[in-house]
This record gives structure tokens, C-alpha cells and sequence, in this order.
């Protein structure tokens, strides 16, 4: 498998000033497979981006700390998430994907290293195996914990998903809105059902981010991206999160701009108060409650 680079080295300074203290939501590192090897299972095979690159593009971006996302690559060994969460001095949470028979003690190390949710992923093309059932007994066995639940799915399968998610007994963040189809706009089949989801499960959040792979539109104004989900911020202002999906795996052959991305957060959320929240108070809420008077 020839390993592939999905990340620019030269992003854009951006022109938005994230609030001090804000929080990228959602990205990954990658290896460095010298130390963290890939999963033999894994879909792709992508070139070392690690901690000290992430905590890099942070700087430049504005951001304040990280949420790093158990990238599928890396399958349930979370050694590299775990690393990168360590060296970034109390800046870093993670969210992982554990094997269902995992113990509770390991459980209990995972959220010493800082992990505070478990990721459920249907994306075909990512996963073999995604079994409900065992994903249920996961999500219950980590409530006592106080993590939550990420789930990744595309749009077509929310009505399927539905009885799964009321089943899980935790707060639940959904991953890029479930993938919806933006070009429809906001009244659009998927964005319709989407808001629907959300207003009849208010333990259901969800990340409002991966303008890069849903618009059709594209680079730089990503206009129907934001007419779709705009209202969406403004609906359930309490309720979203926002992140590069830095370093944008399987992005190759359209690696996005991470200043451009970040010159979309004002015109998502355009006042200074969902700014906040969309960047500070939500995110804080679920990965640092401890900090949240």
C-alpha cells in the first residue's frame, strides 16, 4: 500500500482570530509508524503526522488546544493518540476506539492519558466490522467514566442508526453532521432530517466541520456549506463543536487549505457569542469539565 500525504505544509495564516482559549474539536496524528505502527487491518496507509506537527499548525491557526480523534488507520491501539496527548502539556484530550473486550482497567489508564470519549465509525470504506450490539455495551460500561459518544456515519444511514443511538446511555457527538448532501441547502432532505435528529435528542451534539468534504462548491467560499449549516449553529447553539479534521486523511488528491477552513468559523457562527460557544464553551463542557465553572 503506498503511503499518502493529505496535508499541506504550508497552510494559510487566517485571516479570523480564534477567542483565546479556543478548542479544535476534531483532528488526528498519524504514527509515526516507527513507533506507532498502522493497524494490519487499516484502509489507508498515510505518512507520519505527529505531535509536534499538530501542536504547530495549533499555533499558527489561533487555537488554544486540541481534541484529537483516534484516527482508523491506528485501529484500537491508541498508543499514538495517547503520545501525542502527552506531550501536549494539558492541551490535548482524546477521544479513542477500543476493542470490546477491553478491561476496565484499561479503561481506567485510557482516561488517566486523558481520553475522554469512544468513537463508533460505519464508514464503510473505513471499517469491517461495526457491531451494534457491542458497541452498546461500550457505551455503557464508559457512562460511569463521564465520557461521551462520537459516532461516524454517513447521511444514508441515519434512520437505520436511530433506534442505536437512543440506546446509548451517554451524550453523543456526531461526527460532520452525519455527512449530509449541503448542496440541497438547509431545507434539503439530509439537513432536514438532521435538524429533526437534533431536536428530538437533546443528549445529541455534533461537529459542524469537513466543509472540505462535503461542499460541492469547494475552495475558497465553500457557499453551500454554509448556507446549509449556518442555521443549523444558530438553532443548537449549545450543541455544536467545530475542527480542522487536520490532516484530513484520504484527502490527497484535494488537500484543503487549514487557514481557509478557519476563515469559515465567522461566517458559521456570526457573533462573537456563538463564536464562543461553537469554540470554547461546548468543547470545554465535554473534554475539560473540570475547567468549566
Amino acid at each position: 500500500m503506498t503511503r499518502i500525504k493529505s496535508w499541506t505544509d504550508t497552510p494559510s495564516k487566517p485571516r479570523y482570530a480564534p477567542p483565546p482559549g479556543a478548542v479544535d474539536a476534531h483532528c488526528h496524528v498519524f504514527g509515526p509508524q516507527a513507533e506507532f505502527p498502522f493497524s494490519a487491518a487499516a484502509k489507508y496507509l498515510p505518512e507520519d503526522a505527529g505531535p509536534e506537527m499538530l501542536f504547530a499548525l495549533r499555533d499558527r491557526l489561533g487555537f488554544t488546544r486540541n481534541v484529537i480523534v483516534q484516527a482508523s488507520c491506528h485501529g484500537a491501539d491508541n498508543r499514538a493518540t495517547l503520545n501525542a496527548i502527552a506531550k501536549s502539556d494539558g492541551k490535548a484530550r482524546g477521544v479513542a476506539v477500543v476493542d470490546p473486550a477491553i478491561s476496565d482497567e484499561e479503561l481506567a489508564a485510557l482516561h488517566e492519558g486523558g481520553i475522554r470519549a469512544v468513537r463508533f465509525n460505519f464508514l464503510k470504506r473505513l471499517v469491517d466490522d461495526a457491531p451494534k450490539d457491542k458497541f452498546i455495551e461500550i457505551a455503557k460500561r464508559i457512562a460511569p467514566l463521564g465520557w461521551h459518544v462520537v459516532v461516524y456515519f454517513e447521511a444514508d444511514l441515519l434512520e437505520e442508526l436511530k433506534p442505536f443511538l437512543d440506546a446509548i446511555p451517554t451524550t453523543i457527538v456526531i461526527d460532520h453532521m452525519g455527512r449530509p448532501d449541503v448542496s440541497a441547502g438547509p431545507d434539503g432532505p439530509d439537513m432536514r432530517a438532521f435538524r429533526e435528529l437534533l431536536r428530538s435528542r437533546p443528549n445529541i451534539s455534533t461537529k459542524v466541520s469537513c466543509a472540505e468534504r462535503l461542499s460541492r462548491l469547494g475552495p475558497p467560499a465553500y457557499d453551500d456549506f454554509i448556507a446549509a449549516v449556518r442555521p443549523l449553529v444558530e438553532e443548537f447553539e449549545d450543541r455544536v463543536l467545530w475542527g480542522t479534521d487536520w490532516p484530513h486523511p484520504n484527502m490527497q488528491d484535494a488537500i484543503p487549505d487549514d487557514g481557509a477552513l478557519v476563515d469559515l468559523i465567522p461566517r458559521l457562527a456570526v457573533t462573537e457569542a456563538l463564536q464562543r460557544k461553537l469554540l470554547i464553551d461546548n468543547p470545554m463542557r465535554l473534554y475539560w469539565p473540570e475547567e468549566v465553572g
